[in-house]
């Protein structure tokens, strides 16, 4: 029995290495990307349609249906190899680990040919030639070039060329931005001076604004591409066959012209020769963390700054609304409850932009660090007012009606027998708040607060390294949480009653 056993794992063993050796791997495993795509009949494709004109964008007749001449290009390589295209919806930024996990199967948003990207994708022969722009207020004098910006708050999309080019310039005061349009806005409240930005976004969205102006010609030339898996090669030389073929009967010249982006640079295309890229070794944050770390703490700063004054700001607000609630004529009773139910009943993240970039509209215009901690402290209110009612409502009515019988007025009767024995009862859930507030602090990297989380995004897009970055990065929240759970646990059992 057991020589039969050996016999038979010789045998599959014999197998494997047969398959290997014949050049074949198991068919799971090893088929290419296009066959899948022939077979599924459909080439999906990642890119973010929001704020992404004139690439992918909704038709403002239609919202229903996207337009944009990434769209049409999509639509145009999908008919080249027999399938038709439908995009997948990835915010822009993590496009490329959403490839790599396998959310579809190409990237065409805009993504530049660079190094980086390289080092991680395969990239096509480029279909687009883009350029930097300098977009600025009317009203800003010079500006012209990358030298003028050093000292000034500049707009840039994040993990955007244009980020990187003011990274290593240095000495600008850089604002990084979730999408193309927030930039604008922060431009024409007067919370940045510029915005640097790819040429064919600010064709679309600044050009048009009577208020905004192209300072400067276009510079830094480079090349759109679309992003693919490394192993995927055959899918590779599928996509080269058809953006040449597209660009050598015209194809790309009438649909970018459709869009207003065919200019001059857009016949550098026929001449494009791809550079040698040199394969980088693999970063281990973990292994060089002494460098890695400051950036993360320094994130954590404002992490804990920006969650500790919401949250004196949220304990207060709460605090008034469950008195005018509890203790305040009908308007006030209205007003208390009506604010509780709308603002746990949307998200803080509508709230921040709200407050961000709705506020300026009605000439409020306010920093950055104070909307965060408004944002997140007007919303925490909420659940504070109510964990302060539930805690005054536990303290039998019975003991009010002492306090009035020794003489007591309702104003003593709160501050000295009612709040004290009400804020024991409400300590464990103003912890739990506290503690999630430190995590809900992250959504506010979307008014270009660079917190923990924020910085830790940045930093595991230059160096793809989402592990030893994650677990640092949970490290830190850890060791801020625990020691306020720590605190409030012996809060908890220095005030809590006597139960002998």
């Amino acid at each position: 029995m057991r020589n039969a056993w050996r016999l038979s794992r010789v045998s599959m063993i014999g197998l494997v290495a047969s398959l290997l050796l014949a050049g074949g791997t198991f068919p799971l495993f090893a088929a290419d990307k296009l066959d899948e795509i022939s077979q599924r009949g459909v080439l999906l494709w990642g890119a973010d349609a929001e704020g992404g004109a004139p690439y992918v964008y909704p038709n403002p007749d239609k919202p229903e249906q996207l337009v944009g001449f990434e769209y049409e290009l999509a639509e145009a390589i999908a008919a080249q190899l027999g399938v038709k295209a439908k995009m997948v919806q990835n915010q822009w930024d993590q496009l490329i680990p959403a490839l790599n996990r396998g959310n579809f199967d190409i990237i065409l948003n805009g993504l530049e040919i660079t190094e980086d990207n390289q080092q991680h994708i395969s990239m096509s022969r480029p279909y687009f030639v883009y350029a930097q722009q300098i977009v600025t207020r009317k009203d800003t004098a010079g500006l012209q070039r990358m030298e003028d910006l050093k000292g000034k708050p500049v707009g840039v999309l994040s993990s955007s060329v244009a980020q990187r080019l003011l990274e290593k310039a240095k000495g600008v005061d850089l604002k990084i931005y979730p999408g193309n349009v927030e930039s604008l806005r922060d431009l024409k409240a007067r919370r940045v001076e510029a915005v640097l930005l790819d040429l064919p976004i600010a064709v679309f969205y600044a050009k048009p604004e009577p208020d905004l102006k192209f300072s400067g010609a276009p510079f830094a030339p480079g090349y759109y591409g679309i992003g693919l898996r490394q192993q995927d090669t055959k899918l590779l030389a599928a996509i080269n066959a058809s953006i040449e073929k597209l660009t050598q009967d015209g194809a790309l010249e009438r649909i970018y012209r459709k869009y207003n982006v065919w200019d001059d640079r857009q016949q550098g295309l026929k001449d494009y020769q791809p550079e040698k890229v040199v394969q980088r070794k693999s970063i281990s944050t973990l292994r060089d963390w002494p460098r890695y770390l400051p950036l993360l703490l320094r994130g954590a700063v404002t992490t804990v700054e920006i969650s500790v004054l919401a949250l004196a700001l949220a304990v207060v607000v709460g605090l008034i609304l469950v008195l005018m609630r509890l203790y305040g004529m009908a308007p006030l009773r209205w007003f208390a409850k009506a604010y509780v139910e709308v603002f746990r009943g949307t998200p803080l993240l509508i709230q921040l932009f709200l407050i961000y970039y709705g506020l300026p509209e009605l000439g409020i215009r306010l920093d950055a660090f104070v909307a965060a901690i408004l944002g997140l402290g007007l919303n925490y209110a909420a659940n504070e007012a109510e964990n302060y009612r539930a805690g005054i409502q536990a303290i039998p009515l019975g003991q009010t009606e002492a306090a009035q019988a020794l003489g007591m007025g309702r104003g003593q009767a709160l501050q000295h027998i009612i709040l004290p024995q009400a804020f024991r009862l409400v300590i464990p859930p103003m912890t739990n708040d506290f503690i999630a507030m430190f995590k809900d602090s992250s959504i506010v990297s979307v008014i270009t607060m660079v917190e923990l989380t924020k910085v830790y995004g940045m930093l595991a897009m230059s160096t793809y390294d989402y592990i030893g970055l994650g677990l640092m990065t949970a490290g830190i929240y850890f060791s801020l949480s625990y020691p306020a759970s720590i605190f409030a646990n012996h809060l908890e059992r220095k005030l809590r009653y006597d139960r002998r």
